[in-house]
């Protein structure tokens, strides 16, 4: 995935929900979680690359039409 710097001012709280509640599934906290903060995430299986892959080029896409309407000229 490329990451595209250029469109981060256009993205919103919901775009940035939306890519954390799917993952949120595969995020697995160590029985400890309250005490100490941390867990991992599991690997992602071919299915969930591909759904991964999809959300990201819509993202981009909205991203850019959003630019687009504001009438940003620095993105292409």
């Amino acid at each position: 995935m490329k990451l595209r710097t250029d469109l981060l001012k256009h993205l919103t709280k919901e775009d940035f929900m939306e890519e954390v509640l799917a993952n949120n599934p595969r995020y697995k906290p160590e029985p400890s979680f309250s005490q100490k903060g941390v867990g991992s995430l599991s690997s992602a299986s071919t299915e969930q690359r591909a759904q991964e892959e999809a959300r990201s080029t819509a993202l981009i896409q909205r991203l850019m039409k959003r630019s687009h309407e504001t009438g940003d000229k620095g993105v292409e």
